[in-house]
């Protein structure tokens, strides 16, 4: 019971993977808020949990009602006392190729991945800093990571959500906050039709679950992205490479389109601490050049 008395909100709870995420957690001791914007779907996973001797309470909202967001945290919090981890899980689809998409169908994507994902990161973000305690997880996904084609709304979300992850875990880290991202591969609704029979029964929802633990523990790291399916755990990384300084003026971009392969050469590449670190970088690059050159022309 690696849980035991943590309260859990895992939103897109209602089936498929948010459902595997809620059971997981019960079955590891924490207290669960099953969030789905379906009510019954909600409160048949709440049932579930409690049917096997956990805590749950089913809480019908969308994660894009800021309204709704917020009376679920209140009520969580006059259940229970304390919110400790936040699984955003909920999201939709609307593939279509870029030059098809209509904004309208751009911006609902966006508007539930990323904007879903940030109202109820808001909503816990004062209960987690006043305890001290908090696990975020935001749900990412290699067609953000990596692109996929179709899906230029919902890559472009998912990888917004590993740039909040990245400034949350960095503002949070000092109030105890620690904010990861799960890229999961796994059957649902979602990935029916886009995957092959044989793949959708190895990649069983139920096999990516298990990666939360590392992610909402005790020991959980800060801004680690894991990919998980079919039992299969990788990491993830946004890495920068050494690059060359070639300095400015007209002739800047010949140099850098003629050196493109040193500029690219990933040895020695880093993952940043911070965003900074790039300008840093780069200030201290500029700097050692100009005074090189100061210095061959005493």
């Amino acid at each position: 019971m690696q849980l035991a008395d943590r309260v859990a909100i895992v939103t897109g709870a209602g089936g498929g993977l948010g459902r595997e995420h809620a059971l997981y957690l019960a079955r590891q001791g924490a207290r669960l808020v099953v969030n789905d914007v379906s009510e019954p779907n909600a409160a048949r996973v709440a049932a579930e949990i409690e049917a096997a001797g956990g805590q749950a309470m089913a809480v019908a909202a969308s994660v894009t009602d800021e309204d709704a967001v917020a009376a679920m945290v209140d009520a969580a919090l006059g259940r229970w006392g304390r919110v400790d981890i936040l699984v955003n899980n909920a999201g939709i689809l609307r593939d279509k190729s870029f030059a098809k998409m209509s904004m309208d169908e751009f911006r609902l994507v966006v508007d539930v991945h990323l904007m879903g994902a940030a109202i109820c990161s808001k909503a816990v973000w004062e209960p987690m800093r006043a305890q001290r305690h908090g696990r975020i997880v935001m749900t990412t996904s290699s067609s953000g990571l990596y692109g996929n084609f179709g899906q230029a709304n919902y890559g472009a979300a998912k990888m917004a959500l590993v740039g909040l992850m990245q400034t949350l875990a960095i503002e949070g880290e000092k109030y105890g906050i620690r904010v990861n991202a799960l890229a999961p591969t796994a059957a649902t609704q979602m990935t029916h039709g886009v995957l092959s029979e044989e793949s959708l029964q190895l990649l069983d929802p139920a096999l990516v679950s298990p990666g939360l633990l590392a992610l909402v523990g005790e020991d959980a790291p800060n801004r680690a992205i894991l990919c998980a399916g079919a039992g299969h755990f990788a990491a993830a990384h946004v890495t920068l490479t050494q690059g060359i300084q070639v300095g400015g003026g007209d002739a800047a971009g010949l140099a850098v389109v003629r050196n493109w392969n040193e500029v690219t050469r990933r040895d020695g590449e880093c993952v940043p601490g911070y965003g900074f670190l790039q300008a840093k970088r780069e200030v201290e690059a500029a700097r050692y050049a100009r005074d090189v050159a100061a210095a061959a022309a005493r």
